[in-house]
């Protein structure tokens, strides 16, 4: 593939969900067939873009810089927007993007029974290209602008059903918490470093003696702002009445991946742009905040007597094995922080694949039933088998039991921790995987075991194009458990390399001006 040909993946990712979300706008209520196509066939072409970068990103270990406009820097300021795609970038997008079509795929025939589907279908399109717009972009302004069109579409797609109870309240909680804190953030950061490019913005913070007191407020103000949309304790409110009231086919982004924009974020200004990444205090911080997530998710998941809600308070607790990893890395010292940096990456892919199919089967129940209540649903494993089945994999994987891909992600947190003087932090997340096996024993004794209900007596599985997506996600529980060295190896130690190398992020964008900053960690 030439240069300018790879050049232009990135934004042919990004463009074509974006461009086709309008076209569907054209046509109102009209070719709902057509549009459902289009949808597919959108987040596919963003997927193969997506696929097309590894080689050149995650494989050879390139940066790819493209600037809008041919805006180029000079000695080493930068004057335009550019897209900078490291391994970390090409990784997030592979989940966003994967997601995607697979939710593109199970709404098909999940979706059917709504009205208003050509508004759901153009918001859906803009959620996706904004998500990948923002892990792809180099500047930290344009972060903040896709992720308004990512709240904003989140938002319209959480009170989508707007006839179900409390949906509209849902997405009115969404709609104040965050992007405010975020906004003042940036405009703190420009005020002190005269740019909004991350690359000139890590040289300007990471040159300087110690940080001023703006940039502690600036990175205050982001922490807490991020923190919202990766659903950590106490920004966590939100998001369990978003995903009840969403569809699941949302729901599965929302949780699954969307929260994940949160935790790039936080990768990003931590490791990257403040240039904190053995900053101790902060460690601790992260860590705590992560330790709390944890636990917090999983005692309110207990407690729930609603599959979506429960699943949403386990979203929170997930988060927060990913937060406390981080959390471990930035305090301990070289292999140990590989490992535990390596193991909350892990974790951010499974959580994707197994929170994704546990919301897909929650789908399924509701499609089938009308309801998500513990309560009054039970016996569907005699009428829903293959639902049951894909039920149980997520259950095992989320519950970190081998040979499942949720057991590989913790069990490098937990070693981390022990390997290190944080053996109380791994103690902790074995007890939450513990309560968290719990409270799917629970689910699956109250939804799909015990005698079935009258009223469920004609119940019959879900159709074809729902099973697809919940089968292939399914088979990944198994693939990335069974197979950890190969995930390791090829997709996540680039990654973690990328994380930590920040001089060639910066060479890639400005030149190497400004010579190699003291960062170095050896991954290998």
């Amino acid at each position: 593939m030439s240069t300018k040909f790879i050049n232009s993946l990135p934004i042919i990712a990004i463009m074509t969900p974006f461009i086709l979300a309008f076209v569907l706008g054209l046509f109102k209520e009209k070719y709902i067939k057509v549009k459902k196509a289009l949808a597919v066939i959108a987040t596919t072409v963003s997927f193969i873009c997506v696929l097309l970068l590894i080689k050149p990103v995650l494989v050879e270990g390139g940066v790819i810089v493209t600037w809008m406009g041919n805006w180029l820097p000079i000695e080493g300021k930068a004057y335009g927007i550019c897209l900078e795609i490291d391994s970390l970038g090409v990784f997030l997008s592979l989940i966003i993007t994967g997601a995607s079509l697979l939710s593109a795929i199970y709404s098909l025939k999940y979706m059917s029974h709504d009205n208003g589907l050509e508004k759901y279908y153009v918001l859906f399109l803009l959620l996706t290209s904004s998500m990948i717009g923002f892990v792809f972009t180099g500047d930290l302004f344009n972060m903040y602008v896709m992720l308004e069109i990512m709240t904003f579409a989140a938002i319209a797609l959480t009170a989508f059903r707007n006839y179900k109870d409390k949906s509209v309240e849902a997405a009115f909680k969404y709609i104040v918490t965050g992007s405010f804190l975020i906004l003042l953030g940036t405009c703190l950061i420009y005020s002190e470093t005269k740019t909004l490019n991350l690359a000139e913005i890590a040289v300007s913070l990471n040159i300087s003696q110690g940080m001023s007191s703006t940039m502690i407020v600036a990175f205050a103000l982001m922490m807490v702002g991020y923190a919202v949309k990766a659903f950590m304790v106490p920004c966590h409110t939100w998001p369990t009445d978003a995903h009840m009231a969403a569809p699941s086919s949302i729901s599965m982004i929302l949780s699954g991946v969307m929260s994940k924009t949160g935790v790039y974020a936080i990768i990003r200004l931590v490791f990257m742009i403040f240039g904190l990444v053995s900053n101790k205090p902060v460690g601790y911080l992260i860590l705590i905040w992560g330790l709390v997530t944890m636990v917090i998710g999983v005692s309110m998941a207990l407690l729930q007597h609603d599959f979506k809600r429960l699943l949403a308070f386990h979203s929170v607790s997930q988060i927060g094995y990913i937060i406390t990893a981080l959390g471990i890395a930035i305090i301990e010292s070289e292999e140990i922080s590989i490992m535990a940096l390596t193991g909350g990456t892990y974790h951010m892919i499974n959580h994707a694949i197994f929170k994704g199919l546990l919301f897909l089967v929650a789908g399924a129940v509701l499609y089938t039933t009308g309801t998500t209540d513990l309560d009054s649903v039970s016996g569907l494993g005699k009428k829903m088998p293959f639902t049951m089945a894909m039920f149980l994999f997520g259950a095992a994987a989320i519950s970190g039991i081998p040979p499942f891909n949720g057991f590989a992600s913790k069990w490098m947190i937990y070693e981390s921790g022990f390997n290190g003087n944080l053996g109380i932090a791994s103690i902790i997340a074995v007890v939450v995987s513990a309560l968290t096996l719990a409270s799917f024993i629970k689910v699956g004794h109250s939804v799909f075991f015990g005698p079935i209900k009258k009223e469920d007596d004609n119940v019959e599985d879900v159709p074809l194009s729902m099973k697809i997506p919940m089968g292939i996600l399914a088979a990944l529980t198994v693939v990335l458990g069974i197979m950890p060295r190969l995930v390791v190896d090829n997709l996540l130690i680039p990654v973690v390399r990328a994380i930590y190398n920040l001089p060639i992020y910066i060479g890639s964008a400005l030149g190497n001006v400004y010579g190699v900053l003291d960062i170095n960690f050896d991954v290998s």
